[in-house]
């Protein structure tokens, strides 16, 4: 009970977490399967709570595989995902603000803010149109 009121959990990441101190594991997939009748345990929670978490920060294809890799279905990811990316352009401008707002861009540079960009999940076309309406608004000044 200890673990399920810190955070969500992934079935996968509570039975991994559990297995050690359960005798058989057709006990451990009981206690699991209970806990999700009872409420406790909620994938669609989790990844609302992950969403809600990172989508300051990364962009959905990073949030997809940080996802996948924690045992939840593509079923649960990708109404998740839908609306993510409509919010997409917004959250990559910010991201983009906190790291290079105060750097003159060359084509060198903007290509190094488009790889950064994409290593936090967000798409080749956000990025680049994040570091090109960038440099527009710098040649303005």
């Amino acid at each position: 009970m200890r673990l399920l009121a810190r955070r969500e959990h992934t079935r996968r990441e509570l039975a991994a977490k559990l297995a050690p101190h359960v005798e058989a594991p057709e006990e451990l997939q009981a206690l699991l399967d209970e806990f999700t009748e009872r409420g406790w345990l909620s994938e669609a929670r989790f990844v609302d709570q992950v969403v809600r978490m990172k989508c300051a920060r990364l962009g959905p294809a990073r949030i997809r595989r940080e996802l996948l890799e924690r045992g939840v279905s593509e079923e649960l990811i990708a109404p998740a995902l839908t609306t993510l990316r409509q919010s997409e352009l917004v959250h990559a401008r910010s991201v983009w603000a906190k790291k290079f707002r105060n750097t003159a861009a060359n084509g060198e540079d903007r290509a190094r803010q488009v790889r950064f960009l994409q290593s936090r999940g967000f798409s080749v076309g956000v990025a680049m149109r994040v570091v090109r309406s960038a440099g527009d608004e710098s040649t303005e000044d």
